[in-house]
C-alpha cells in the first residue's frame, strides 16, 4: 500500500496545466453524475488505448481519526485487501493480477483511495470487486494483528530509520497545535500498537459508504457506457448516515518556532522553513493560485530562482527549493528547503535562503518569471496527458476535499490568469516571520549522539 500525500496530488495538478481560458468548459472531456445513493461519479474518456483506471475515493483520511487512534485510516486501507465473504483470504489482489491488472491504495490526511489499472473488458470485474468490499469487509482479530505488525514495520522503515523523515514528522507536529494534520498519516507507534478489530470496524462502518465516496473512471469508456454499470453495481448499496466532517482548527500563530534534530545517521545537514497557507478549499482562491505560481517561480526547474541563485551562482547549496500543497481540505503549508554545499555551514545556507526570501518580499517576482513558468507548465501538459491515471488522481484529490468538477476543469485557465501582483500579494500574505516554523537536521558523530 502507498501513501498519497497532498504534495503528490499537487504535482499531478501541476503537470496538467493548459493555456486554456478559465471559462473554457469541459477541458478534459470529463462528465459527472450522482447515483441515487449519493455516490459521485466522474468519467474521463481517453480512447487512445483500450485501458482503464478505476478509482474509488473515500472522503476520510487520517485527519478524520479520533484523538488517540492515529493510524487507523491507514491500517484500514491495508485490511481492505483481506477480503469479504464473497472474495475471501486476500483473493482481491490475486483476481486483479490474474486478469492482467495492477492495483494499490493510498491514505492521506483528507482521503483514502483504491485503484485498479485494467484492460477495458475487465472494468466490470473490478467494479464488482470494489463494490463488494465497500460494505462487505470481513476481518478477524488475527487479520488485524498481522496487518498491524506490517504497518508498524512500515513505520520503522519509512520514518524511524530515516532522520529526514523524523524531522519532517516532528516539524509537522510542531506546526499544528490543534489540527489533526499535526499527527502522521501512518500514526504514532504506541497508538497503532493499541488499535483493535472493533475500533477498525467502527471506523469502517462510519466512513465507508457510497454517499461518502467518489468513483473516478478514466480511459477507454464513456459516461453513457459507465452509467448503467455504476447504477447496477454501486447504485444498490445503501447510503449511511454520516457525521459532519468537523475538525479542530489552528489558533493564530504568534511566535516563530524552531527545532533542531541531531542524528548520527544523517548524511548531511538540511533545513526546512514552513508556513501555514490557505488552500483552494479554504480560500481565498486567488491566494492559492498565486502560491501555486510562486512555488513554480522559486523551484519549478533548475533554471528557477532558488536553484539558480543558491546552487549555481552562489554555490552555497547542493539543493534548494520551495513547495506548496494546495489541495487540502483545511489550512495547508508553503515551504522552503536548503541543503548546504560542502564547506558551507547550515547557518550560512540559512542566511542565503533568508536573503532570497527578503529579496522576494521587497522586490517581488517579475513578469518574465511568471510568463516563463506558464510556458513551462504548458509544455509539460503535452506529456502529462498521456497518463490517464494521473488525470484521474487529479480529479479525485480535488473532489475529495469538496471542490467541484468545474473547478478542476477551470484550474488551468485560472492559473493562466494569475498576475504578477497576485503572486506577490500571496507571498506577503503567507511569508510572515512570526508564523514560520524552522526545522534543522544536523549530522553528529555517533559518540556525540549518545
Amino acid at each position: 500500500m502507498s501513501h498519497f500525500s497532498p504534495a503528490i496530488a499537487f504535482v499531478f495538478a501541476l503537470l496538467l496545466f493548459s493555456p486554456a481560458r478559465a471559462d473554457e468548459p469541459n477541458l478534459f472531456g470529463a462528465e459527472s453524475f450522482t447515483l441515487d445513493n449519493g455516490m459521485e461519479v466522474v468519467v474521463i474518456p481517453d480512447h487512445r488505448a483500450p485501458v482503464i483506471t478505476h478509482m474509488v475515493w473515500y472522503r476520510v483520511g487520517s485527519a478524520d481519526e479520533d484523538a488517540g487512534n492515529t493510524g487507523i485510516a491507514h491500517l484500514l486501507e491495508h485490511l481492505m485487501f483481506k477480503g469479504t465473504e464473497k472474495t475471501p483470504d486476500g483473493q482481491f489482489s490475486y483476481i486483479v493480477a490474474r486478469n492482467g491488472g495492477a492495483e494499490n491504495a493510498f491514505t492521506s490526511y483528507d482521503y483514502t483511495g483504491y485503484f485498479q489499472n485494467v484492460a477495458r473488458d475487465r472494468l466490470e470485474l473490478v467494479m464488482e470487486l470494489e463494490a463488494d468490499r465497500m460494505t462487505g469487509l470481513n476481518i478477524t482479530v488475527d487479520d488485524v494483528e498481522t496487518e498491524r505488525d506490517v504497518v508498524l514495520e512500515e513505520r520503522r522503515m519509512r520514518v524511524d530509520s530515516d532522520p529526514g523523515a523524523i524531522l519532517s514528522e516532528q516539524l509537522r507536529a510542531t506546526q499544528y497545535f490543534s489540527h489533526p494534520y499535526g499527527w502522521p498519516v501512518i500514526g504514532w507507534m504506541h497508538e497503532v500498537e493499541a488499535l483493535t478489530r472493533d475500533e477498525v470496524l467502527d471506523f469502517y462502518r462510519r466512513h465507508y459508504a457510497p454517499n461518502n465516496a467518489i468513483l473516478v473512471v478514466a480511459g477507454d469508456v464513456t459516461a453513457e457506457e459507465l452509467r448503467p454499470l455504476a447504477e447496477r453495481i454501486y447504485g444498490g448499496i445503501a447510503p449511511a448516515e454520516l457525521d459532519p466532517r468537523e475538525r479542530p482548527q489552528e489558533p493564530p500563530q504568534l511566535v516563530a518556532r524552531r527545532l533542531v534534530y541531531e542524528d548520527a545517521r544523517a548524511a548531511q545537514a538540511s533545513l526546512q522553513m514552513v508556513y501555514l497557507a490557505p488552500t483552494y478549499a479554504t480560500g481565498p482562491q486567488e491566494t492559492a493560485y498565486g502560491l501555486e505560481v510562486l512555488a513554480e517561480v522559486l523551484s519549478g526547474s533548475t533554471t528557477s530562482r532558488l536553484y539558480r541563485h543558491l546552487v549555481v551562482e552562489q554555490q552555497v547549496a547542493v539543493s534548494a527549493g520551495a513547495w506548496y500543497s494546495g489541495d487540502s481540505l483545511d489550512q495547508s503549508r508553503f515551504g522552503f528547503w536548503v541543503v548546504p554545499a560542502i564547506g558551507v555551514t547550515i547557518e550560512e545556507a540559512e542566511a542565503a535562503l533568508r536573503a532570497e526570501i527578503t529579496e522576494l518580499l521587497e522586490n517581488g517576482v517579475t513578469p518574465e518569471e511568471v510568463a516563463r513558468v506558464k510556458s513551462r507548465m504548458e509544455a509539460d501538459l503535452i506529456y502529462a496527458r498521456d497518463n490517464v491515471a494521473s488525470i484521474a488522481r487529479w480529479y479525485g484529490s480535488w473532489l475529495a476535499v469538496g471542490l467541484t468538477v468545474e473547478e478542476v476543469e477551470t484550474w488551468p485557465g485560472r492559473i493562466d490568469d494569475v498576475t504578477v501582483d497576485e503572486v506577490n500579494a500571496a507571498a506577503h500574505e503567507v511569508l510572515v516571520p512570526q508564523t514560520e516554523v524552522v526545522g534543522i537536521l544536523l549530522p553528529v558523530e555517533a559518540d556525540d549522539a549518545l
